[in-house]
């Protein structure tokens, strides 16, 4: 998905089947936490499985761009081991499905969203930079929006046809040696906060 914001304190592209499961979802997303004029923008990752926003499965890095200014690509991929986070196909965060989780491994049928809202209690430094309305409206533009994956009986919650549209077949399994050090890179220099 790309995505352009201007003008917003939270901007989410999330996975989530919290409609489904109010007291156990699962959520995994992107959330931008919103600028200081000439500061670098942050973006948060979060997964959270069964219900545990408790847990803490977050973690905060600085982007080298700035999001308003033209599109970028962001990208989660979500498979039953290990769910990969991407910007501009460079892969930023690595999740892999262990014991320690225990169920708190997203497994369920999740919706995709995006939504623009106001965190100014927690998102700007804990309250500090609060939204000024008299920027309003604000907006977030969308495009190339793809989606592979399995179409979900909402009733039944169960699988009744995986797409196998041109390119599903490779999905990676991983990341390459490359794309390793390019994210061992990255977190070195644009990390800023993890649950670990």
């Amino acid at each position: 998905m790309r995505c352009s914001s201007v003008f917003f304190v939270f901007c989410v592209k999330q996975m989530s089947n919290a409609d489904m499961f109010p007291k156990n979802h699962d959520e995994i997303d992107f959330e931008f936490l919103g600028n200081i004029r000439g500061k670098e923008w942050r973006v948060q990752t979060n997964v959270y499985g069964n219900g545990s926003t408790d847990t803490g499965r977050e973690e905060r890095y600085n982007l080298w761009f700035d999001p308003s200014e033209d599109y970028h690509q962001y990208s989660i991929l979500w498979t039953d081991s290990h769910i990969i986070f991407y910007v501009d196909n460079i892969p930023i965060r690595v999740v892999k499905k262990s014991e320690a989780m225990g169920g708190d491994y997203p497994s369920k049928p999740m919706s995709l969203y995006a939504t623009i809202w106001d965190g100014s209690d927690w998102a700007t430094n804990g309250d500090k930079y609060r939204v000024n309305y008299k920027y309003a409206p604000f907006k977030a533009e969308f495009s190339d929006l793809v989606l592979h994956g399995c179409a979900v009986d909402p009733i039944e919650q169960v699988s009744k046809k995986c797409d196998k549209t041109q390119g599903s077949e490779y999905i990676p399994t991983g990341v390459t040696r490359l794309q390793r050090m390019r994210m061992e890179s990255f977190r070195k220099r644009q990390m800023t906060y993890s649950y670990c």
